[in-house]
């Protein structure tokens, strides 16, 4: 990752902020994204995630990114590009959860889930295609959920947001081969319990069926290594991918 620069949004706590602490100890500058700017509801902000890299030696920037909003995520990627020289790799990471049945969902839910999980994956893959391509190639990953093959657990707004996500990604990887332009889909093989998911009242799960969050970090930054010649256009699990290498 020495030289790369990277985006994570969706980096002040959870997943996207062991992949952003990932990157960043592989060698990547790394712009920790998010709207958490100050502590609230949920524990995690910006500026504690790029203090704890910075700290361990690597290089990081908060950048205060609303993914539901153009003009924030436009700022947020410019302010990247003139800070840290370019970006080679997104991570789209930035989600909300919602997991109640659709009968019961309040429409302000189930639009959230999709303006910030999918919206919010295109806004920030859309802005940041012209700066990879700029670098010469790259990598796009989309965090997603093994709850999109659920199907037999029913459906939610969660899973519907982010199974739209994996099509727009595979779809996406045909048409960025050409650039040198990996794009792929990541997610964790078990439950990771994030403080959104703690916040969310997620539940209790059996240790078993547990993952740390620094297994995604380590998927993460293989799949963030590739380019369009490499492992692209695919939906990963962190812990099948991990075993594969």
């Amino acid at each position: 990752m020495t030289g790369k620069v990277a985006f994570v949004a969706g980096a002040s706590r959870g997943i996207g902020a062991a992949i952003a602490a990932t990157l960043a100890a592989q060698g990547a500058s790394v712009a920790v994204a998010a709207r958490s700017e100050e502590t609230g509801r949920v524990p995690g902000t910006i500026h504690e995630v790029a203090g704890r890299i910075a700290a361990a030696g690597g290089r990081a920037l908060p950048v205060a990114c609303d993914v539901t909003n153009e003009e924030s995520v436009q700022a947020a990627l410019a302010t990247t590009v003139t800070e840290l020289g370019g970006i080679d790799i997104l991570v789209a990471n930035a989600g909300v959860l919602w997991l109640g049945p659709v009968e019961s969902t309040p429409l302000k839910r189930w639009q959230l889930c999709l303006d910030v999980n999918l919206t919010g994956v295109f806004l920030v893959t859309r802005e940041a295609i012209p700066y990879i391509r700029a670098r010469g190639g790259g990598s796009l990953i989309a965090v997603t959920t093994t709850g999109v093959n659920m199907t037999d657990r029913g459906s939610n707004a969660y899973w519907v947001s982010k199974a739209a996500v994996e099509r727009l990604y595979l779809g996406l990887a045909a048409d960025l081969r050409p650039d040198n332009i990996a794009v792929n889909c990541l997610s964790p093989s078990r439950v990771v319990l994030t403080e959104g998911w703690q916040a969310a009242g997620g539940g209790e799960i059996p240790a078993d069926m547990v993952e740390p969050p620094e297994t995604m970090g380590r998927a993460a930054a293989l799949l963030a290594a590739q380019d369009g010649a490499g492992i692209t256009g695919t939906v990963q699990r962190s812990e099948t991918l991990l075993a594969a290498v």
